[in-house]
């Protein structure tokens, strides 16, 4: 068994001299007399000399603005710290730009759905439909600031909708098809849309699901609603639904005329205009409105693409996710580097459970992501896709959304690749990056996150707000970035902003993750902090847990809480999901136990397993263990759990039912 921490790859001198991260380390000596002996010395600098990294970054990615910034940052006080002041610049103008990095006929996007056979648009193709969709939204009016909202598959339609709202300086919010109806108006209506893309339905898993009657719904909610852009995606002939708001088709707006470039203009912005707003759920009340920036969002996706993700004109890169997510803006957004995206709609075992390595061998990926969830099922499965698949062209793997274990690290190189730089990620909706994350320059130890990012202040702090070095604490960040939230929407004076994030640590933004921070730089996630195991005064992550039982093959899944029944005393339950074939029997249990205690400690043997026939999950793969822990605290399911945002919504209902037994 793979050891935590076991050295798995080291990069070759070619890989780590010719990555983009080492590209720029050098552009630092040459051009600004800044040398460093490797990337920790790099990364003090970046949080030790704020102003001069992020300067660093406009100059080497060459930033457009209209207007020369007066300062970097205003202060260093969070929340509320102003980025590039005085800059006027657009998102969407510098994704367009990859067009001139080498031949416009490459390819931008390579697609692929249940409904739709693999196929590929240039950057040239691309960029005027752009122009053309961004024309035809200025001749409905839309003007900078109106918000533009869709319910559209991960399609190329949306990736082109996307960028021409924020080409004219519209802000975008998106949500996934497969929400259900109240969890899009509870997003929606709190922003007031102007302009709603929707499809007609979607294909997952071999069927089909028409949302007509859904966006038709939708509308009716929407009083602020003017304009309705139909794309007949899952059935070409069907008619848009009978709304109050006027309706065009999608193919009538992005196609006619070409647009030349010297023709268009992108509408530069301020700084701190708004650039989308993402939603993230709370525990209670409607889900949290997150507001970014042009420039915060520019500066840091365009560092991270290429830093982070080692993106050039030659990538290719996948990752399995839904509109619904912020890893869908972090898809897109590696084109900042000019690198070509490759989308993906439908499930990701149809036909086959190996479907995905197979699309990707088609298209030719250099880059591979998906959640530690989707790799340990085909862990389970014992699929080993670089037995099957002409995988020669992928050098990297993003795991994103959940802790990866080291079983899914070592599964990597035995099952897809010896030679592969494989990194797992962690950021978050809030900041639409990352907070910890990889360096080709280092090497990958198994269930270890590489590095801090670049820029990032982050830290592990105890319950007294002190740093801790090799001990499990609160993720932290005690410096501001530019990818902070500019503001929550509708939040007056900001309450709920600093409710979230800066209520616990004044001054310091909490993430809601435990973290270990090693003494070598590399950190571990331990799952979310607010989901807290007490026990014995001991606080513990739900990962530590889920590794050791669902290595179990007995076990398909599995969720723990813990209750504070009163005042020092815990209860903590597990739950099990078990494969076909096996019964939840004393042996079992006491298998598990003994599991548990010499795997782990005896800290982390629950008082009490219960068999349950699903573990609910959201739309984005995470488990729900804070809403689980609130309904058995009491709390009303309609309120902390919303079924619309959930993968399988029955899969809560054994939950209640035992919470409600008491």
């Amino acid at each position: 068994m793979v050891q935590e921490g076991q050295l798995l790859w080291t990069p070759s001198k070619d890989f780590s001299e010719n990555s983009e991260l080492a590209k720029y380390m050098r552009w630092l000596a040459a051009e600004k007399g800044k040398s460093f002996q490797g990337y920790r010395e790099l990364h003090q600098w970046s949080v030790d000399h704020m102003d001069e990294f992020w300067a660093s970054v406009w100059d080497y990615f060459d930033i457009q603005s209209d207007t020369p910034y007066t300062q970097v940052v205003d202060s260093y006080v969070m929340p509320g710290a102003k980025w590039f002041t005085g800059a006027r610049l657009n998102y969407a103008e510098h994704i367009l730009r990859g067009i001139r990095l080498g031949d416009p006929d490459r390819t931008a996007i390579v697609s692929q759905s249940e409904v739709r056979p693999m196929g590929e648009m240039s950057w040239r193709d691309m960029t005027a439909r752009v122009r053309r969709l961004a024309t035809s939204l200025r001749a409905l009016g839309l003007k900078s600031g109106d918000r533009v909202v869709s319910y559209m598959p991960n399609v190329p339609e949306t990736v082109i909708a996307m960028l021409a709202t924020t080409a004219i300086g519209g802000i975008w919010s998106s949500a996934a098809p497969e929400f259900g109806t109240s969890a899009v108006t509870d997003r929606f209506t709190q922003i007031e849309p102007k302009l709603l893309f929707a499809a007609d339905g979607y294909r997952f898993n071999g069927r089909d699901f028409d949302r007509t009657a859904a966006v038709a719904d939708i509308c009716n909610a929407l009083p602020s609603l003017e304009h309705v852009v139909w794309l007949p995606y899952l059935n070409p002939q069907a008619s848009a639904p009978k709304v109050r708001s006027a309706v065009y088709a999608f193919e009538d707006l992005w196609s006619g005329a070409e647009i030349p470039e010297a023709e268009f203009a992108f509408e530069r912005v301020d700084s701190d205009h708004p650039l989308w707003i993402l939603f993230s759920s709370g525990t209670t009340g409607l889900p949290k409105a997150i507001v970014h920036g042009h420039g915060g969002m520019l500066l840091t996706h365009i560092k991270s693409s290429a830093f982070s993700f080692n993106m050039s004109a030659k990538s290719r890169h996948f990752f399995y996710t839904t509109t619904g997510w912020m890893m869908w803006n972090a898809l897109v957004y590696v084109m900042l580097s000019g690198a070509s995206i490759i989308t993906y709609d439908g499930s990701p075992t149809h036909p086959a459970p190996d479907f995905l390595w197979k699309m990707c061998a088609d298209a030719k990926a250099t880059s591979f992501g998906a959640s530690p969830t989707f790799v340990q099922g085909m862990q389970k499965l014992g699929i080993r896709p670089g037995e099957l698949y002409d995988l020669s062209n992928i050098d990297s793997i993003l795991l994103a959304g959940s802790p990866a274990q080291p079983e899914t690290f070592a599964w990597f190189y035995e099952c897809v690749k010896k030679d592969l730089w494989l990194t797992s990620q962690s950021g978050g909706t809030e900041l639409c990056g990352g907070i910890v994350g990889a360096a080709a320059i280092l090497p990958v130890h198994a269930g270890e996150i590489q590095c801090p990012v670049l820029g990032i202040d982050a830290h592990a702090f105890n319950a007294e707000g002190k740093l801790v070095i090799d001990e499990i604490g609160e993720l932290v960040i005690t410096k501001p970035a530019p990818n902070m939230p500019i503001y929550f929407w509708n939040d007056a004076g900001g309450k709920r902003y600093h409710e979230s994030y800066f209520a616990y640590y004044p001054g310091v933004w909490r993430h809601g993750d435990f973290i270990k921070i090693k003494a070598n730089m590399g950190s571990i996630i331990y799952g979310r902090s607010d989901s807290t195991l007490n026990r014995h005064g001991v606080r513990i992550g739900t990962s530590e847990i889920y590794r050791a039982v669902e290595h179990m093959p007995e076990i398909a899944d599995s969720l723990v809480i813990c209750l504070e029944k009163q005042l020092g005393v815990h209860y903590m339950p597990l739950f099990v999901k078990l494969r076909p074939g096996f019964e939840l029997d004393d042996a079992l249990i006491a298998k598990i136990n003994t599991t548990l205690r010499t795997t782990c400690s005896p800290r982390h043997v629950p008082d009490e397993i219960h068999a349950m026939h699903g573990i609910p999950y959201t739309l984005s793969g995470k488990k729900m263990e804070v809403p689980v822990r609130r309904i058995f605290e009491g709390a009303d399911p309609a309120v902390v759990a919303s079924r619309d945002s959930m993968i399988d919504p029955s899969a809560l209902d054994d939950f209640i039912l035992m919470a409600r037994k008491g």
